[in-house]
C-alpha cells in the first residue's frame, strides 16, 4: 500500500474539532477533501528521507488527538435502538483486544497480531464515523472512506514502520485476507452480540436483531464457541 504525501498540519487543531460521520453532512471541512477524494494509489507509506522508521512526539499526538473522537462517538446501532449511555467506538475495541488477548493458542494464528487488528480495525472511524447498513451507503463506498481515512491517518504519524504496520493491519482486515482477520472478524460480532445480551439484560432492551444479523457468520471455531456460549445465556433468561 502506498499513501499520499503528508499533509501539512497547520490545520489540524479545526480538524480535529470537525470530526463528523462522512455521510452527515454533504460539505466537509476544506481540510477534510484529502482524506475523502478517490485515490488511484493503493496506500502504503515509505520511510522518510532520512531513513527514520519512527513518528516523531509531534505526529504521533497529532494522531492520538484525532483517535479522541474514537472515545466519544457512540456506536450508531445502540443510539438508533435509544440504548442509554451506548459504548463507544473504543470501548468495542478495547474490548475486542482484551478477546484476543484472552484467545486459545489457535494454529496458524499470531495472537500478537490479532490484539493489534483489535484496536485498529474500526480506527477509521475516528473521521468518517460508524457508517452502519441502515445508513444506506453502498459497501464499496463506506471501504473507499475509510481506506481515505486510513490514508490521512497514517500520513498524519509521517510515514515508517508504525503507520504501515496500522495500514496492513486495517487493510487485512478489510479484506478478510489472513487466519487473523478472520478470527478478529468473529471477535467483532461476538462483542458486538454480548453487548446487546447486557443492553437486554441492562435495560430491557428486545435487541434479537443483532443475533439475528450474525447467525451462520461466525467463520471460526473459537468464534462459533464463543457466541453459542452467549447464546446459552441469553436463553436461560
Amino acid at each position: 500500500m502506498r499513501f499520499l504525501r503528508r499533509p501539512s498540519l497547520v490545520s489540524f487543531p479545526s480538524f480535529a474539532s470537525a470530526l463528523i460521520p462522512f455521510q452527515a453532512s454533504p460539505s466537509l471541512p476544506s481540510v477534510l477533501r484529502m482524506a475523502t477524494q478517490p485515490h488511484s494509489q493503493s496506500p502504503h507509506i515509505s520511510n522518510d528521507g532520512n531513513g527514520s522508521s519512527s513518528a516523531s512526539a509531534s505526529s504521533v499526538i497529532d494522531f492520538l488527538t484525532l483517535c479522541h473522537s474514537l472515545k466519544t462517538t457512540k456506536r450508531a446501532g445502540w443510539v438508533k435502538r435509544e440504548v442509554q449511555n451506548p459504548e463507544s467506538i473504543a470501548d468495542h475495541m478495547y474490548r475486542m483486544g482484551l478477546m484476543a488477548l484472552l484467545a486459545p493458542e489457535i494454529p496458524g494464528v499470531d495472537r500478537d497480531k490479532c490484539i493489534k487488528m483489535s484496536i485498529i480495525h474500526d480506527i477509521a472511524e475516528a473521521i468518517v464515523g460508524d457508517i452502519t447498513p441502515s445508513d444506506g451507503v453502498p459497501r464499496v463506498e463506506k471501504s473507499r472512506r475509510e481506506r481515505e481515512a486510513i490514508n490521512y491517518m497514517c500520513n498524519l504519524l509521517g510515514g515508517g514502520s508504525r503507520a504501515n504496520e496500522i495500514s496492513d493491519l486495517w487493510m487485512e482486515y478489510e479484506e478478510n485476507s489472513s487466519p487473523e482477520a478472520k478470527v478478529v472478524k468473529d471477535f467483532d460480532k461476538v462483542e458486538m452480540i454480548l453487548q446487546a445480551l447486557e443492553y437486554e439484560n441492562g435495560q430491557g432492551k428486545d435487541l434479537d436483531e443483532f443475533f439475528q444479523s450474525t447467525a451462520g457468520k461466525f467463520q471460526t471455531e473459537l468464534g462459533k464457541a464463543w457466541a453459542a456460549e452467549i447464546a446459552s445465556r441469553r436463553k436461560k433468561q
